[in-house]
C-alpha cells in the first residue's frame, strides 16, 4: 500500500492571484503546492475572500520550508512596496 502524505495549510491569502503567486514561489523552489478556496465551484469568488480565504497547501514534510519561503517572499514584497511609496508604513 502506498503512503500518501498529509496536506497542510501553510498560508492563507485574501485573493486568488496572491495565492497563485505563492504557489509559484513554492514551485520555483521545487515544492509541490495546491490552492483551494470555497468559491461555490468558481461561481462566487467573494465567498473565499469573505470567509476562509484562498489556502495554499503543501505536503506535511515540506511545510516548514514552505512557510519560510513564503515569509521571505512576503517580507521582500513589503520592502519593495515601501521603496515604491515611502509614505506607506
Amino acid at each position: 500500500m502506498e503512503h500518501h502524505p498529509n496536506l497542510v495549510v501553510v498560508q492563507v491569502y485574501g485573493t486568488r492571484p496572491e495565492a497563485d503567486l505563492a504557489k509559484s514561489v513554492l514551485a520555483s523552489a521545487g515544492i509541490d503546492a495546491i490552492t483551494t478556496a470555497d468559491t461555490a465551484g468558481g461561481m462566487r469568488e467573494h465567498l473565499a475572500w469573505s470567509g476562509a480565504g484562498f489556502q495554499v497547501l503543501v505536503r506535511e514534510d515540506n511545510a516548514k520550508e514552505a512557510r519560510e519561503l513564503l515569509a521571505t517572499a512576503d517580507e521582500a514584497d513589503s520592502s519593495q512596496s515601501q521603496e515604491e511609496d515611502p509614505s506607506k508604513p
